[in-house]
């Protein structure tokens, strides 16, 4: 759910804004491919491996977070890639790899009656499928940004932020779809199928030249980044608990249409990030994370008290709202700390904390649902984004300080 940067080339500066709208959402629709095959298993394989395979929720919602252990650890492995052999490389690479996910969910399937088995290619599946995501998302800002220029660099990150939460929100209600249809095999046959179009695609694009610099080294940038991450670390659980729990708890509520959260949580993300593309630039990217996640906390707070579907959709949609500006408002204030051939490998590092999260929110709200029931997990959420608010006042209050 990601981002990350390199500084490079700027294009002619004569080009009209209709032109770089174009030439933007021509290497971001690759990201929104990408992130299409991530929904598309997202409100399944949690049914999947509870209903079909037996087994608890706890390894249910691993199943989901297992994929964003490898987008951390692949993180460092994109930037390098990216300011070494360029971002068109990275996004292939991460394409092909999104490709070979889907092989592996067949394999899920076709073994689904030795749960073991089942589960072992299941689990690889989703850490190649993380690893494509961070390649791919890695990728696509960068040759964004070499291709219109850093000047847009704001855009590029917004508009991939956008393909990414509206890709999820189509692809979760549309996996569904698929499984009930046609069955658990036919998301990873559309994952293959989509990722090798969207390859063959992105292999007659031309690519864009990397600008080369000194650079410090990643655990310098990273300790830079680290509150930073932080904050961005719990804003991120409550997206990591919608997406691993918000099926299973309309389930337990005996509610229909749990795709439908993840949908409206896709959708409030894009408007939001429509409707104050421009608030960073104008208010700051402290004051704009306060408010991110005061109103991401009351989102998460209205599926705790859900007594209908309707108000758990409408807490979807406030936390989407709240959580769009949370990444870019404190990356934008993040990267002021590293020299401009380092934001590339300081968004990287930023990000970290986002994988980091959503890697351990699923195993540890599973914990807390066997103990307390699933709307818990959204009462947690709802807190570690309070928290988050308190961390980002004192890092604001630090920035004044340092004036």
């Amino acid at each position: 759910m990601s981002a990350n940067s390199s500084t490079l080339a700027a294009p002619d500066s004569g080009d009209q804004q209709g032109s770089i709208g174009r030439r933007i959402a021509a290497i971001v629709f690759f990201n929104f491919i990408a992130y299409l095959t991530v929904g598309l298993p997202l409100a399944v394989v949690p049914g999947f491996v509870h209903g079909d395979l037996g087994y608890g929720t706890v390894i249910a919602g691993l199943a989901v977070s297992i994929q964003y252990l490898a987008t951390l650890l692949s993180r460092a492995w994109a930037g390098n890639l990216c300011d070494l052999q360029g971002p068109k490389k990275s996004v292939t690479l991460g394409l092909a790899l999104c490709a070979g996910s889907g092989l592996l969910v067949m394999l899920s399937s076709a073994f689904a009656g030795t749960a073991w088995l089942s589960l072992a290619w299941l689990f690889a599946g989703r850490l190649v499928l993380g690893a494509g995501e961070s390649l791919v998302t890695t990728g696509t800002i960068a040759w964004g940004i070499g291709d219109v220029g850093p000047r847009f660099t704001g855009k590029v990150i917004s508009w991939n932020g956008m393909t990414t939460y509206g890709a999820l929100g189509l692809g979760a209600p549309l996996g569904v779809l698929l499984d009930k249809h046609l069955g658990f095999a036919a998301l990873g046959l559309a994952t293959t199928a989509l990722a090798a179009a969207a390859f063959a695609l992105a292999r007659r694009k031309a690519a864009v030249p990397t600008v080369k610099g000194a650079r410090m080294p990643f655990r310098t940038v990273f300790r830079h980044m680290t509150p930073f991450g932080l904050c961005l670390a719990l804003g991120s659980v409550g997206f990591g608990t919608i997406t691993a729990f918000v099926t299973l708890y309309y389930g337990s509520r005996g509610w229909d249409h749990a795709a439908l959260a993840l949908t409206s949580l896709g959708v409030s993300f894009i408007v939001a990030r429509l409707l104050l593309a421009d608030s960073i630039g104008r208010f700051g990217g402290y004051r704009v994370a306060l408010c991110s996640f005061a109103v991401e906390a009351l989102g998460l707070a209205l599926i705790w008290m859900a007594d209908s579907p309707a108000m758990a959709l409408a807490g979807a949609a406030v936390t989407g709202f709240g959580f769009a500006l949370v990444f870019p408002s404190l990356g934008m204030e993040a990267v002021k700390l590293v020299p401009a051939s380092n934001r590339g490998s300081a968004l990287g590092a930023y990000a970290l904390f986002l994988d980091l999260s959503l890697g351990v929110t699923g195993p540890v709200a599973g914990v807390i649902a066997n103990h307390a029931g699933y709307d818990s997990v959204f009462l947690f959420s709802a807190l570690s984004a309070v928290a988050g608010l308190g961390l980002s006042q004192v890092l604001a209050a630090r920035a004044r300080a340092a004036g």
